[in-house]
């Protein structure tokens, strides 16, 4: 995925010291980032804006315009516990579809974008995307 940025330096510095992911090639006007081997693309671009309205599922306000990372559970409890010692906007973490095909544990964190990430970890990994 590509997207546009306002600071290749913030960027790197949230991906990297904040969350934990590696760097890839870069220049002063983009970044790849290896996000839990997703490679993200961040490209220095001028203000933008995204009129991306939230929807709700199973009773809770999500962001329509975000990005799913999965993991394993250990990871995931280590990223939620370390951007929760960050004070960081982290939205409080959640269980979806519980007792069903997909039941997955989530949690939203805000980078310096304002691009929304999700963090996922499903109790059986083999129904992520069973319907």
């Amino acid at each position: 995925m590509s997207l546009p940025c306002l600071s290749v330096k913030d960027t790197k510095n949230f991906y990297v010291n904040t969350i934990g992911a590696s760097l890839g090639r870069s220049s002063q006007n983009w970044v790849d980032v290896n996000l839990f081997d997703h490679q993200l693309t961040f490209i220095k671009a001028a203000k933008f804006n995204f009129n991306s309205p939230n929807y709700v599922f199973e009773g809770k306000i999500l962001p329509s315009f975000h990005f799913g990372v999965i993991v394993d559970i250990d990871t995931w409890r280590k990223i939620y516990a370390k951007l929760n010692e960050q004070n960081l906007e982290v939205v409080a973490q959640t269980t979806f579809l519980k007792d069903k095909n997909g039941e997955h544990q989530s949690f939203f964190v805000k980078d310096p974008n304002d691009y929304m990430l999700e963090f996922k970890s499903f109790k059986e990994p083999n129904q992520m995307f069973k319907p």
